[in-house]
C-alpha cells in the first residue's frame, strides 16, 4: 500500500528522536546535547497521540532487556518505537486549525491505516454497494462494528460475506437490518429495531442515494429522489438522536452538484422540494436539489447539536464516481463509463466519508463541508442559515402530513431536545 508522504518540515534534524509519554504527549530528545523538549525542533509545535495503540499492536516488556517493546501481530514485527507516533497530530490553537493529510488520490484504507476502531459502532445507509460498501469494508477491517442499513437484505448479506472472505473477523463485525428509504414507516421500524439492539451510535453515515430517476412517487406521496436522498435520512437522524452521544459523528454524503440547485429562500416549499407531476420534474435538478438539502440539513443539525459534543459533516465524495447511481438511464450509464478512467475509484471516493467519520483532528469540529478529505467552501445558498431552518421546518411538516402530528420523534419535547 502506498501511504501519503509526510511533510518535509516534520522531518527531525540529525541527532533528534521523537518519543511519547504514557499519557500521549510527544516530546523530543536531542542525543547530541542530552536535552529534551516538548516542541518540535523544526516547526516549534506540540503534538499528541491517541491513547490507543494502532489495530493489531501490543505493548510488551522484552524479557531479555526489560525494555518496552511494541509488537505488530498482523505483520509479525517488533520495534522499540511507539507506533502511535506515526499518527501524532499537532495541538491546535483553534478547533478548525488542522492541516491536510490526504487528498484526491487517498483511499479509505489509507485514511484508516493503523487505526483501531474496536468498540466503535457505525451505521451506514446503502452499505451493500458502491461507496457505501467501500466505507463499511474499510471500517469493519479496522475493528468497527457496522450496521448495514439496506433495502435489499440479500445484497447486504452477500456484501458481508465478501468482507468475511477477505477477513473473517471483519465480516463478523457486520449486521444487516432492513431499511426502505421510500417509506417513512420503514424508517420508523428500522430506527426502533436499532434502538432495541444498541444504546449508542458512534457514526451515523447517511450515504444511500438515487440519481437519474424518471418521475415517480413513493407510497408516502413524495417524489422519490427527494424522499430517498433527503427526507428519509432527515427523519432517520431525528429518530436515532437518542443514540448519539458526546463524540458521535453524523456524516451526510452530498455532492458538488448542490451548487447547481435551483432552490431559493423565495421558492423553497413542499411543492418545489417534491413536485407533484412529471411536467414540473427534471431528474438532474431533482438530484441537485436533494444534494443541497443534504448540506443544509447538516448545517442546521450541526447548529442544533453544537453544545452536545456531536459533530456533523457533509461532503462531496468525487466527480462521477463509477457506482450504481447511473443505472436508471442508458445515457447516464454511457457517460459514466466514458469518464471512468478519469475519476476516483470507489476506495478513493470513500476516503472523505471515512475521514469525516473517524479523523482524530476533527474532534470538536462541526458544521463543515469536505472535499478530498479537507474543508471546502459550500455554495452561498448552502451557507444560508435561514434557508437551512426553513428546510428543517418544512421537512418536519411534510413528515407529519404522512404520519400525523404525533409522528414518532416529532412531538414537542423530542423536537425541543434536538434543537437545543
Amino acid at each position: 500500500m502506498n501511504l501519503p508522504e509526510s511533510d518535509s518540515e516534520d522531518e527531525l534534524p540529525p541527532g533528534w528522536e521523537e518519543r511519547v509519554t504514557v499519557d500521549g504527549s510527544v516530546f523530543y530528545a536531542n542525543h547530541l546535547t542530552k536535552n529534551t523538549q516538548w516542541t518540535h525542533p523544526r516547526t516549534g509545535k506540540k503534538k499528541r497521540v491517541s491513547g490507543d495503540l494502532p489495530f493489531g499492536w501490543e505493548r510488551c516488556i522484552d524479557k531479555n532487556t526489560a525494555k518496552v517493546i511494541y509488537v505488530d501481530h498482523e505483520n509479525r514485527r517488533t520495534t522499540y518505537t511507539d507506533p502511535r507516533l506515526a499518527f501524532a497530530v499537532e495541538e491546535k490553537e483553534h478547533v478548525n486549525d488542522y492541516r491536510q493529510r490526504f487528498d484526491a488520490s487517498s483511499t479509505a484504507l489509507q485514511v484508516l491505516h493503523g487505526r483501531d476502531l474496536n468498540g466503535k459502532l457505525a451505521l451506514v445507509t446503502g452499505a451493500n454497494a458502491g461507496i457505501g460498501f467501500e466505507t463499511v469494508r474499510s471500517l469493519a477491517k479496522h475493528g468497527c462494528t457496522v450496521i448495514f442499513a439496506c433495502r435489499n437484505l440479500a445484497a447486504a448479506e452477500e456484501a458481508i460475506t465478501q468482507i468475511r472472505d477477505e477477513k473473517a473477523a471483519a465480516g463478523d463485525n457486520c449486521i444487516a437490518i432492513h431499511l426502505d428509504l421510500t417509506s417513512l414507516s420503514s424508517v420508523v421500524q428500522f430506527a426502533n429495531t436499532v434502538k432495541s439492539k444498541y444504546d449508542r451510535l458512534d457514526m451515523l453515515i447517511l450515504n444511500a442515494g438515487v440519481f437519474g430517476l424518471p418521475f415517480t412517487k413513493t407510497l408516502d406521496g413524495f417524489e422519490t429522489t427527494f424522499q430517498v436522498n433527503h427526507l428519509s435520512h432527515f427523519y432517520l437522524t431525528i429518530l436515532l438522536r437518542p443514540l448519539l452521544v458526546t463524540g458521535s459523528r453524523v456524516v451526510s454524503v452530498s455532492s458538488e452538484s448542490h451548487r447547481f440547485a435551483n432552490l431559493t429562500i423565495q421558492n423553497i416549499s413542499p411543492q418545489t422540494l417534491s413536485p407533484d407531476s412529471a411536467s414540473k420534474y427534471w431528474d438532474m435538478m431533482a438530484y441537485n436539489n436533494s444534494k443541497l438539502c443534504n448540506v443544509l440539513f447538516a448545517r442546521q443539525l450541526a447548529k442544533n447539536l453544537q453544545d452536545c459534543g456531536i459533530s456533523v459533516f457533509s461532503l462531496h465524495p468525487g466527480n462521477m464516481v463509477s457506482t450504481r447511481l447511473a443505472r436508471n438511464w442508458w445515457l447516464y450509464r454511457v457517460l459514466f463509463a466514458v469518464v471512468r478512467p478519469f475519476t476516483k475509484s470507489l476506495q478513493q471516493a470513500a476516503s472523505t466519508v471515512v475521514y469525516c467519520a473517524t479523523a482524530i483532528e476533527l474532534v470538536g469540529v462541526t458544521g463543515v463541508y469536505f472535499n478530498n478529505c479537507y474543508q471546502c467552501q459550500e455554495s452561498a445558498v448552502a451557507k444560508d442559515d435561514e434557508m437551512a431552518k426553513i428546510l428543517w421546518d418544512t421537512s418536519v411538516e411534510m413528515i407529519k402530513t404522512v404520519l400525523g402530528n404525533n409522528a414518532p420523534g416529532l412531538d414537542h419535547e423530542n423536537k425541543k431536545s434536538l434543537e437545543e
